[in-house]
């Protein structure tokens, strides 16, 4: 049995083990499953031999979170549509002061990035995930993945190299991206192509995640014409007329979005990067079993 101590040692470092796990498998379900593993090895750990409890928790989650990534990835490769991240409420509270520290806590786990992350190898994304967004000495994260030291700081070179060149860069004040967004879901609702074209970027991008279970755009749709032209025809189908539709801001993958709720049951989430004024891209996640955690 797990000494009350051990418990305490686990549930303290809970926060980092699930912000690792999570980041390296884009589903709350694959990383809590991640962490109860790991609690499960810890429970039964000869203590005792444990000098740093974190690291060595991190490097038992870090290793079964590569494990079940390869296992997840053959999955995606039969995704119907897109795939877009599992939307994860973000509130780092006081348990991160620092406002630089939050702000790398926060990009790392953006839409966007997690998006990228997928593109590279388990072994990379690992890396990337305990450097980049934990600030893990190299030293350590070579012991993490039994890897030596300069072969990890290859896949760190790597890694960053291609998340650099893929990712987005926006810097956006969250109350212009509240004013875009209330804008955006306006002009939406109204099925107004004009006033949805003054919002648009020439280069938007709308990314749809439904898995095949909920109606969203099976490919990606590019240039302000062609995304302004299905948001219109989307309104025009519209919902029943006795639907109760709610919808909330929320903070979800560290920046501002909308929750659309239809009679109480989560139904999409909305998310906007905006650049210049405009929106750049456009995310929306309506597969149902992405949505689930949000019903709370």
């Amino acid at each position: 049995m797990a000494t009350d101590t051990a418990t305490s040692d686990f549930e303290e470092h809970r926060p980092v083990l699930m912000g690792v796990a999570y980041r390296m498998l884009g589903r709350v379900a694959d990383a809590e499953d991640v962490v109860q593993d790991a609690w499960l090895r810890w429970s039964t750990a000869d203590h005792a031999q444990v000098r740093e409890p974190r690291a060595y928790l991190v490097r038992v989650t870090t290793r079964l979170a590569i494990d079940r990534l390869r296992h997840v990835q053959s999955r995606r490769e039969s995704y119907v549509g897109p795939w877009l991240p599992e939307p994860l409420v973000t509130d780092f509270g006081p348990t991160v002061p620092d406002t630089a520290e939050r702000a790398v806590l926060a990009d790392s786990v953006s839409l966007a990035v997690l998006v990228v992350l997928e593109s590279l190898s388990p072994l990379e994304r690992a890396v990337f995930v305990l450097r980049e967004a934990f600030g893990f000495p190299f030293s350590e994260i070579a012991v993490t993945l039994d890897r030596g030291e300069s072969a990890v700081r290859q896949l760190a070179a790597r890694a960053r190299k291609h998340v650099d060149e893929k990712r987005p860069r926006y810097e956006v004040d969250p109350d212009e991206r509240r004013d875009l967004t209330e804008r955006f879901l306006a002009a939406a609702a109204e099925g107004d192509l004009d006033g949805l074209m003054s919002l648009l970027a020439p280069d938007v991008r709308l990314v749809g995640d439904s898995g095949g279970k909920a109606k969203a755009p099976l490919r990606i749709i590019e240039t302000a014409d062609k995304v302004g032209r299905f948001l219109v025809g989307a309104s025009r189908k519209g919902l029943a007329a006795d639907a109760d539709v709610e919808f909330r801001f929320v903070e979800l993958n560290g920046a501002g979005a909308v929750l659309g709720l239809v009679d109480g049951k989560p139904d999409v989430v909305f998310q906007l990067d905006v650049a210049d004024g405009q929106i750049k891209d456009l995310y929306i996640i309506r597969n149902p079993d992405k949505l689930a955690g949000l019903a709370a």
